[in-house]
């Protein structure tokens, strides 16, 4: 076969192409977080009314050092996770692993600020059904929302080990890392949703 033939079988083969093809791995992480979006925005909704609908509702929360810290965290998180994404596309897997690694490092101490801060409020005479300020609803809410993110945060550290470790050995690539991170992303973008109706909405006066 002739090089003019070969250059056009090559078009050919472009010009077949779908030209908004997706990969299967990365198509089935976005359904998953379209599906996941759905979750957290029907729990977030059921608390906005659950809130609104309930006078004695608890206002706990006397600073926002902790959730500011928290939020620093994560979003600094996203940020380490664009520079193992751009390390990997690069291929320089020395680099993807420093920062993949850091990034899960980052989950793991704010997922540590979030239990400490459960146990805070615990110690306080908060549980599932009860607390001390007002109706017991706000426990069950509080807990079922931000210990959802939290299960999320974790599985996601999990992952970003897990991926990072088989990206350096050669078993994943750039695409798996990269999908990796996509799913990161959603977990924070998640908490700038349950910052300001979980957190700043209860602060006390």
């Amino acid at each position: 076969m002739s090089q003019a033939e070969i250059t056009m079988a090559g078009h050919s083969a472009a010009m077949e192409r779908p030209a908004f093809s997706v990969p299967a791995k990365k198509m089935a992480m976005w359904l998953f977080i379209i599906a996941d979006t759905a979750t957290f925005a029907g729990c977030l909704v059921a608390y906005g009314f659950l809130r609104n609908a309930t006078p004695n509702w608890p206002r706990p929360f006397h600073s926002i050092t902790n959730v500011a810290l928290m939020t620093f965290i994560l979003l600094t998180s996203s940020l380490t996770m664009l520079f193992g994404i751009d390390g990997a596309k690069a291929g320089d897997k020395a680099k993807a692993l420093r920062w993949t690694m850091i990034t899960a490092a980052l989950g793991a101490v704010f997922a540590l600020l979030h239990i400490r801060e459960w146990l805070a409020l615990i110690d306080e005479g908060m549980t599932l059904f009860k607390n001390p300020w007002g109706t017991g609803l706000f426990g069950s809410a509080f807990f079922s929302i931000t210990g959802l993110h939290l299960l999320h945060v974790t599985g996601g550290v999990i992952a970003l080990i897990a991926v990072g470790i088989r990206y350096n050995g050669g078993r994943y690539n750039a695409d798996d890392l990269e999908i990796t991170g996509l799913y990161w992303h959603f977990v924070d973008l998640v908490w700038m949703f349950v910052v300001p109706l979980v957190y700043l909405l209860n602060l006390s006066h």
